[in-house]
């Protein structure tokens, strides 16, 4: 099983999009795709057509939990209506857990104990994380095994990158290996000055941690999360489908090199 989060300390970046459209591909290669919703304000929840207030459990549940094994993770999962692809859906009792639970002692690795007793049941999971540093993100990023940063090709997006590199530092001190780290340029229009700079930046400061392309504005992306499909099943032709399926095949060729 292979566990990437999806994070940035900034919102508005592209990481649910992110989440979904990666899951969306793989699903379509046959692969078992577990997603983990993370964030209190369950966008990626809600993106497949749940609504977080009503779902019979979601992963705040998960964090009551005494034992962690696939009989007691496993009734948490729902099924999604995208053949491959489950969830455990986001609630907004998670923003109360750093509050409630925050010092209770090994709780940063709870996540990490729930998904090794189901990795026989998925191939991946995709966790979409909360733009904000607190219980859930270091949760996602101690399971991961590598961490995928969108970053909007804008100026004030560099500052969540900055910040968000911070973390990733401060956190590796208490890790025996370092974090496979991927920078995504997302919302790219090559029409703009600030687009083309704001790569070009990432490329400079990052050069071997960011992806040499970029993922392109595309209004099939709105499209297609008004219908509650990623847009690999909603419009498989499109250039930001074509620019995920580029990413994903540089993802798995550092896999490789790792």
């Amino acid at each position: 099983m292979i566990v990437w989060s999806i994070a940035n300390q900034k919102g508005g970046v592209g990481k649910t999009t992110t989440t979904i459209t990666l899951a969306g591909l793989l699903s379509k290669q046959g692969k078992r795709v577990l997603l983990v919703d993370t964030d209190p304000h369950a966008s990626l929840t809600t993106y497949l057509g749940y609504d977080s207030d009503t779902v019979p459990s979601s992963l705040f549940d998960l964090f009551q939990l005494r034992e962690y094994t696939a009989q007691t993770v496993m009734p948490l999962v729902m099924k999604s209506d995208i053949e491959g692809i489950d969830l455990i859906p986001a609630h907004m009792s998670l923003a109360t857990l750093d509050r409630v639970m925050g010092n209770r002692s090994g709780m940063g690795l709870i996540l990490k104990r729930a998904l090794l007793a189901i990795r026989d049941r998925y191939d991946y999971v995709l966790i979409d994380c909360p733009p904000i540093l607190g219980v859930m993100m270091v949760n996602a990023l101690a399971a991961s095994d590598r961490i995928l940063i969108p970053v909007q090709t804008e100026f004030l997006a560099m500052k969540g990158l900055e910040r968000m590199v911070r973390t990733l530092t401060i956190m590796q001190k208490s890790r025996n290996k370092p974090f496979k780290v991927t920078i995504v340029p997302t919302m790219y229009d090559k029409r703009t000055r600030a687009s083309l700079q704001t790569l070009q930046q990432l490329k400079k400061d990052y050069p071997d941690q960011v992806w040499s392309s970029a993922i392109p504005i595309d209004t099939k992306f709105r499209d297609a999360s008004l219908k509650h499909l990623p847009v690999s099943h909603f419009a498989s032709g499109s250039r930001g489908v074509f620019a995920y399926k580029q990413l994903l095949i540089h993802i798995e060729r550092l896999a490789i090199d790792d």
